[in-house]
Parts: structure tokens; C-alpha cells; sequence
């Protein structure tokens, strides 16, 4: 990781008042360091190594496992609820929940498949921009065209065996967080495919475009667009990109909206903290899962005219505040007050990208510094710490000087 200088810092908070990732209102001076080239100077070693090593890695896609539990097809995406178990007093009925503990027997493997899709499509697009080898785009494309083009290999664009419960039900609405492991590909396809490097991007779209229509319309999608919790987050920030990457500006307008009517009046306390996380039997890795979720939201979402890092209900409620009550969590988790996670509580705070997000957007230097160099891990390896750790590329994320297209 490269270290960032106190004078890195200063250069870089001279300018982040009204800086957005659609549009640049800042950095016109050669002598200040953009947020995109902290990003890089920060993380060109290791998105390099990583695509390195992927280069290799040919794609796995939903063909290339199928469970006898599932009710779909060889190209039908299908997962089981982690806490669901047999019960002991009912051994031949329906599976029961213990929440928060992790059933290792229950079928994942397309899961597995689609969390390594989003480690290597990102690192790989990252790689590209940093270097300009069409090795790594071709390499991206590649397995970009597995899952959602190549008639042999590619995933059906919908998740209606997602998250089954064995001998309940085939599929739940809560499943659609598995495709949360889609975000950074699709991001990672549009910078691929605003440079003209990414072969059959139209055919991509198009996926991408059928997948998010099925989000909005079907019964297990409405009911995940719904819920209350990191599920509800989850769901914008899926349609948010999804629509970004096919050029839906309705579906974006409409997420907007959901940010300031739903997701923050009804998850962030007036303290800034997430009550409905708190809840739960692993609240540290939760509140820090669904920070990055609404901070990327926010870092897809907002524009030099609706900058949603700024907006607050008339009660205070806003990502200032989320970040005010989180941040010292983060540096020192020592200090939480609450109930510990049930399950990998040594294996957090990693390095969450939304503190970088933060930092740029409000001005925040010390979220910067935190992220830089607070000794923080960008690459955790622990699997149910990776599931719960779906954005790693924030270069992606971040407006490249002298690229004047979306992003």
C-alpha cells in the first residue's frame, strides 16, 4: 500500500468541497492531488499484483455446479439462507433460523462463483486504467462474456431460487443481496466500456438491463426493494448502478428519492447510529456493511445538483451523522459499546471504501487518513468477511482526470 503524506492530505482537502464522481468542480490547479490519483498512488500495487495473479483465472459461472435441492435450471442462480439448519426436533422438516450463525453444509457455490467474478472483473478493469494494457480488459471482458452473453455459460438474469430454505420455500426476495456481488463488475464494465475496450459491452448491457427490469417487477424484487434493513439498502444500491450502467436515468431518480424517503429516515437514528443493525447478533460487521452500502449509494447517486452526502431530514438524520457515530468505531473497536458480533469479530473493521468516499465528499481529511494509512486491510480473505466486503476498487469509483464521460 503506498503511504499518504500529510501534505497528500492538505493538497487533497484544499479541494474537496463539491467534488462528485459524475463531475469534477475542482482540481483545475496541476499542484492538487485529485481524489482518483490518491486512490492510485494509494492502491497501483496491489490492483496490480491482483490482476496479475487473475490473469490466469479463467471464468467460473452458475453452469458449473447445479444442487439436486435447487428448483432451476443449469442456468439458474441458486443459493441457500446461511442461518437456516436442520431441526434436531424435526429432523425431515423445514430448515429452522439460528441468526448469525453460519451453516457451512448449505449449498453456495454460485455464490462463491459471483463473489469471485467481483474480485477479478474489478482488479482487472483497475489494471487497465492504471496501465493502459488491453491485456487486463480483454482478460475482464472475458469473463464478463461468460456470465452474461455466452449462451453456454451465462447466468439467467433473474433470482428467483436465491436464498431457498430447505423444504419451505424455493426462493426468497432476501436473496436478491447475493447479486450485491454484481455492483463493482458493472462499474467495472463501464469504465471498460466508456474506453471502448470491452467486447460485446451492448450484449452486457443488455443483461444488466433485463436483470434490473426483473428487480423491479417481480414479486421476490418488490418484496427486497421493501425491507427495512441493509436488505432495502442493498436493493438501491443493485438498481442505482445497475440503471447507471445501461443509462436508465428514471430508475436513478427514483433511487434518489428512496435515499432521502426511505433508507435514511427510516435506518439512520438521529445519532447517527443504524438501530435495525444494532439489532442483530453480529451489529459491528453489520453497521460497517451497511455504511459502505449507503456510501456508495451516495457515491453512484449524487451530482453537482442533488448531492445526497449533504442531505438531512428535518431532524438531522444524515450521512454526516452516520459517519460521525461510526468513524471512532473504526479506529478503535475497542471502544464499541454494544453487544459483540457472534461470529468473525476479530476479523473487523477492514478497509472500508465509503471512509474515502466520506472523506472527499464532506471534507473530511481524517476519513482520508484513517483509510489510507490507519493500518486497515483492503484485502480480507476470511469468506464470510469477503461476502460482507462487496466494494474493493474505489479507483473505479473515483472521476479520472481527463475522462469527461459518466462513470
Amino acid at each position: 500500500m503506498g503511504i499518504i503524506t500529510r501534505r497528500d492530505l492538505l493538497a487533497l482537502g484544499a479541494g474537496t468541497a463539491g467534488y462528485f464522481t459524475v463531475r469534477p468542480a475542482w482540481g483545475a490547479d496541476a499542484g492538487t492531488l485529485q481524489p482518483y490519483e490518491m486512490v492510485a498512488k494509494t492502491d497501483r500495487v496491489r490492483i496490480l499484483a491482483a490482476a496479475n495473479r487473475y490473469l490466469s483465472e479463467q471464468p467460473i459461472t452458475v453452469t458449473a455446479s447445479h444442487s439436486e435441492r435447487s428448483k432451476g435450471g443449469q442456468h439458474d442462480y441458486f443459493s441457500e439462507g446461511d442461518y437456516w439448519w436442520p431441526d434436531e426436533k424435526n429432523p425431515n422438516g423445514p430448515y429452522i433460523r439460528r441468526d448469525g450463525f453460519t451453516n457451512p453444509a448449505n449449498f453456495d457455490d454460485h455464490r462463491k462463483a459471483m463473489v469471485r467474478l467481483s474480485l477479478i472483473v474489478p482488479a482487472l478493469a483497475g489494471a487497465w486504467e492504471l496501465t493502459g494494457e488491453k491485456k487486463y480488459a480483454d482478460h475482464a471482458g472475458k469473463h464478463l462474456r461468460a456470465w452474461f452473453v455466452d449462451p453456454a455459460t451465462k447466468m439467467n438474469a433473474n433470482l428467483e431460487y436465491a436464498q431457498a430454505i430447505f423444504n419451505l420455500n424455493n426462493g426468497r426476495g432476501i436473496g436478491i443481496i447475493d447479486t450485491l456481488h454484481l455492483v463493482e463488475p458493472a462499474r467495472a464494465a463501464t469504465v471498460l466500456a466508456n474506453g471502448a475496450v470491452l467486447e460485446g459491452a451492448t450484449e452486457i448491457k443488455a443483461w444488466f438491463t433485463e436483470y434490473l427490469e426483473w428487480m423491479r417487477t417481480s414479486k421476490n424484487g418488490k418484496e427486497e426493494r421493501d425491507a427495512k434493513n441493509n436488505h432495502g439498502s442493498c436493493w438501491v444500491l443493485q438498481a442505482a448502478e445497475f440503471a447507471r450502467f445501461t443509462g436508465n436515468s428514471e430508475v436513478m431518480a427514483w433511487c434518489s428519492n428512496r435515499f432521502k424517503t426511505a433508507l435514511v429516515p427510516e435506518q439512520i437514528a438521529p445519532d447517527g447510529s443504524l438501530p435495525l443493525e444494532l439489532a442483530r447478533t453480529k451489529p459491528y460487521s453489520y453497521c460497517l456493511f451497511d455504511l459502505d452500502v449507503i456510501g456508495t449509494i451516495c457515491q453512484t447517486l449524487s451530482n453537482t445538483t442533488d448531492n445526497l452526502w449533504t442531505f438531512t431530514t428535518s431532524d438531522g438524520r444524515g450521512m454526516g451523522k452516520l459517519f460521525a457515530f461510526m468513524v471512532p468505531f473504526i479506529k478503535d473497536k475497542n471502544t464499541w459499546p454494544y453487544k459483540h458480533d457472534v461470529e468473525h469479530w476479530d476479523d473487523f473493521p477492514n478497509r472500508q471504501p465509503s471512509l474515502y468516499f466520506a472523506g472527499v465528499a464532506l471534507g473530511k481529511t481524517d476519513y482520508i487518513s484513517l483509510w489510507a494509512n490507519g493500518g486497515l486491510n483492503p484485502d480480507p480473505t476470511v469468506p464470510e468477511v469477503v461476502r460482507n466486503f462487496p466494494i474493493r476498487q474505489p479507483l473505479l469509483w473515483m472521476e479520472k482526470p481527463g475522462v469527461h464521460t459518466k462513470r
